[in-house]
């Protein structure tokens, strides 16, 4: 009998997390390619793919695929989106907060994603049901009394990137408003803690699929709200995230595009 897409992203997820700690063990000795200023793949990164794009062209012979590290196959009508390493600097310097994304995305959009830590065990994962899990128990939303209790995660820009002065501007903001921001280097995992409350809400710019795609489906199967940077915008179109609970997401865009509304007052 064969897996549902679901139970089949989670056991390609595990595997890879057990390439990827064999790796973790021996880190120091890794190959690093340099993409730009700031921006790492590994030995590690090229593997986990490597496992992940030839196990899927087995079991899922007609589907697609976008990978971060082998980029775009052949346009189909189904097409997984995959990150094997999210929080590669974090991998390779030894801080245990990176995760393996698997999404899969349907002419519906996208509708699995799975965002496994091999080093705390934990695996997020959603699928067409209508709910999302952590390790098969399922995860519940809170609702933050205000935005002044809440908690936020982000991705900071880093070497040369042209929006540094933008996110700079968001969180001085921000910050006087909430409890506190975290900047922890793994957006797949920052979109997961969203789901399971750990966060209270994310916003980047600019990210790609392979950063977003498994969490958007968490979120929205968790009963976040979801938006890109303008109202009514997803964040598929153009890269960027605006993600929290219903309660408090007005609020918390509100603050976030207000520069928007000051450059065009």
């Amino acid at each position: 009998m064969s897996m549902t897409d679901l139970d089949l992203a989670i056991t390609l997820a595990n595997e890879a997390g057990e390439i990827l700690l064999q790796k973790w063990a021996d880190r120091g000795r890794l190959s690093i390619t340099r993409k730009r200023a700031g921006d790492f793949a590994s030995e590690a990164d090229f593997e986990a793919e490597r496992h992940l794009k030839t196990r899927l062209s087995r079991l899922r012979p007609e589907d697609g695929w976008l990978g971060e590290e082998t980029g775009a196959g052949p346009v189909s009508a189904r097409r997984w989106i995959v990150d094997p390493l999210d929080g590669t600097t974090n991998f390779l310097r030894g801080i245990p907060h990176w995760a393996v994304s698997i999404a899969l995305e349907t002419e519906a959009g996208l509708c699995v994603g799975v965002v496994h830590d091999p080093v705390k065990q934990e695996t997020f994962a959603a699928g067409p049901g209508p709910s999302a899990t952590l390790n098969d128990a399922p995860l519940v939303l809170p609702e933050p009394a205000s935005l002044e209790a809440a908690l936020f995660g982000t991705g900071i820009p880093f070497g040369g990137m042209p929006h540094i002065d933008e996110h700079a501007s968001d969180i001085a903001r921000l910050m006087p408003l909430c409890a506190g921001v975290r900047r922890m280097g793994a957006a797949a995992l920052d979109l997961a803690y969203v789901a399971a409350g750990r966060l209270d809400g994310f916003w980047e710019r600019r990210l790609q699929p392979w950063d977003i795609a498994a969490g958007l489906v968490l979120l929205r199967q968790a009963g976040a709200r979801v938006e890109g940077w303008k109202p009514g915008e997803t964040p598929e179109e153009y890269g960027n995230v605006i993600a929290a609970p219903g309660a408090i997401f007005g609020s918390f865009a509100g603050v976030l595009r207000r520069a928007d509304r000051d450059v065009s007052a």
